[in-house]
């Protein structure tokens, strides 16, 4: 009897094992995205602006975020490498560049393969590093660039075939136009706004390819009001995944 007690537990334990749930193994590992934020001198609510960022990527159901206030992790390559995309909304106006150990790992991360997002004000960041401005694709120049007043604008589909914004509509958003990014790069311009202010069609969301990576700049964003517009959380998530892994699920 005890004997046949033993075994029957043996077989509980290995039942148990084996159990999965349903759909389990089919779910897919999410993606490890690195969110680095911080003061911007009081430019923006970085901190409500970089939650609300958070708060999108993590509903989506397809990132683990970890949100880091200081640029200078840049420094630790091997921090960087338990992350598939860095998500940037930190506007670093008190770090006017970044240690050369910093500016390096950056760029190799991307070039190897990696995703980078950057948001709103965050092209503005280290203006004395020019190569930024290029992993960004276009880039805020204080002095130069600008916009109108806040406003509630209409947001157009510009490229309807890219995993970002395939199946999404035209939309409005009460948020700043940003204008005149500086920059030659070529990039894949995805949505578009007129600009009062430019006078001219304004490129607010696109891609580029950075080496084997992919920079995604997204120009919306001021606080959690233009934020939380559905289209900009698409845009945010679709983003941050299409930089990471080059598609969308």
């Amino acid at each position: 009897m005890r004997r046949l007690v033993s075994v029957l537990v043996l077989m509980s334990i290995v039942a148990m094992s084996l159990c999965v749930p349903v759909g389990a193994a089919d779910r897919p590992a999410k993606i490890q995205a690195l969110l680095i934020t911080g003061d911007d001198v009081s430019v923006h609510p970085w901190r409500e602006m970089s939650e609300t960022t958070r708060e999108i990527l993590v509903e989506s159901g397809r990132f683990d975020v970890k949100v880091c206030e200081d640029p200078h992790i840049l420094e630790s390559e091997t921090a960087l490498k338990a992350y598939d995309v860095i998500v940037f909304t930190i506007f670093a106006r008190a770090t006017p560049t970044l240690p050369g150990r910093a500016q390096e790992n950056l760029l190799n991360y991307v070039k190897g393969g990696k995703g980078f997002f950057v948001q709103h004000l965050a092209s503005a960041s280290f203006p004395k590093w020019a190569e930024f401005g290029k992993l960004c694709g276009r880039k805020w120049v204080m002095g130069t660039s600008g916009h109108g007043p806040r406003s509630v604008f209409e947001a157009k589909i510009a490229n309807k075939t890219h995993p970002i914004t395939a199946g999404l509509s035209d939309f409005k958003v009460d948020d700043e136009l940003y204008a005149k990014l500086q920059g030659d790069c070529d990039i894949d311009v995805l949505v578009t706004a007129d600009s009062d202010w430019s006078n001219k069609t304004e490129p607010l969301l696109f891609t580029l390819p950075y080496g084997k990576g992919r920079t995604v700049y997204s120009a919306f964003g001021h606080d959690r009001k233009a934020l939380m517009t559905p289209n900009v959380q698409k845009i945010i998530a679709r983003g941050a995944e299409w930089a990471a892994t080059g598609k969308v699920k």
